[in-house]
């Protein structure tokens, strides 16, 4: 898994067997700035995006064999015993809309299934919106399998790039979807006034104030206002956009502070309107190691007990690389991946390309 924060590969080994399911070993292998700085570039139209494209799903490629070398490094397990690898790709477009209906996630797998010898599940989001749906997020069927408790009303919050949510209640149905921008925001604005890539545990967050003003504009896009299904990425959510709103004379860090305080209102506002219940709420993805952003979550959800994945098993860096395994494991076995009360497609549709060893 490679996500909308940039910030490099997430390999996951893990163990899908009927007995249980377990997560073995898992590796990571960073993106350098150059890289980082020619995926932003392809988020906007520019010259020689198609060769430019061509040529990154091919170092992408190499990159993903890279860390799942890595992951095997030195280990009793074999690659050659690994059925299947199932690869996200990095999105560089992700546009659900009815008036565009696409989405863009790069990778070669054919020269990823060449480079390992091994099968390949890629492009999981595109059956999705073929049917008519937002083709995102895919994750909730993966954390209902893993996750489902049948006394508590539960949320899952991933918080990447962008933050998304999963209710989980054995009396309703299932239902999740993108509520805001997650760290991409926060990254971006850290990077160039830091020339730091995060704002570890909310450190230079914490020294600014929210600014009221900033954050109602900011919390005014449609995006917000709008009833699920939806999701978003950095088409909407991007360093231009936040341009847009600041007047030029805000101190940096209240900027930021006010960034964390728009990822916090977008969580909670979201689960506070339709889940209300919700008695557990367990974070997941790189944000849920931002101090000040944890702490502020759980300090807004009085009601709910606020945690991490990691209290019911799985590390919360890993739970989204372990879902595309998983999803991978429905395309290989012939079983639909995605949820139409979460992506609003027309039905359940088996998601993913295979390219064989």
């Amino acid at each position: 898994m490679s996500g909308t924060s940039l910030d490099g590969v997430d390999a996951v080994l893990v163990d899908l067997g009927l007995q249980q399911r377990r997560l073995v070993k898992t590796f990571f292998l960073p993106y350098d700035d150059k890289l980082k700085a020619k995926l932003l570039a392809l988020q906007y139209p520019n010259d020689d995006e198609l060769n430019r494209a061509a040529l990154m799903a091919n170092q992408l490629a190499n990159l993903y064999a890279q860390a799942i070398g890595g992951l095997f490094e030195n280990d009793s397990y074999l690659l050659q015993d690994v059925m299947a690898i199932g690869c996200h790709g990095q999105t560089i477009r992700h546009c659900p809309q009815d008036d565009k209906r696409y989405t863009i996630q790069l990778v070669n797998a054919a020269l990823l299934a060449e480079l390992t010898q091994t099968t390949v599940v890629a492009d999981f989001r595109s059956r999705d919106i073929a049917a008519g749906g937002q083709g995102a997020p895919l994750v909730p069927a993966f954390h209902q399998a893993l996750f489902m408790d049948t006394e508590h009303q539960r949320i899952i919050v991933n918080i990447g790039g962008i933050a998304n949510i999963t209710y989980l209640d054995v009396d309703a149905p299932l239902t999740g979807f993108d509520c805001g921008p997650g760290n991409l925001l926060m990254d971006a604005w850290c990077a160039y006034h830091r020339g730091q890539s995060y704002d570890k545990n909310g450190q230079w967050a914490a020294t600014g104030e929210v600014l009221p003003d900033l954050l109602e504009k900011l919390y005014a896009d449609e995006f917000f206002a709008n009833p699920p299904p939806k999701s978003t990425g950095r088409d909407l959510f991007n360093f231009r956009w936040l341009e847009r709103h600041l007047h030029g004379g805000e101190f940096p860090e209240d900027v930021q502070r006010t960034l964390l305080q728009l990822t916090v209102l977008s969580i909670v506002s979201a689960i506070n309107q339709y889940y209300p219940a919700t008695d557990e709420v367990y974070l997941c993805g790189g944000g849920a190691h931002n101090r000040l952003l944890f702490d502020t979550i759980k300090n807004q959800l009085p009601s709910s007990r606020v945690a991490l994945t990691d209290e019911l098993g799985v590390t919360a860096d890993w739970v989204e690389a372990y879902a595309f395994a998983w999803l991978a494991q429905q395309a290989i076995c012939g079983q639909p991946g995605n949820v139409p009360s979460v992506t609003g497609a027309k039905g359940k549709r088996i998601l993913g390309a295979i390219y064989p060893a």
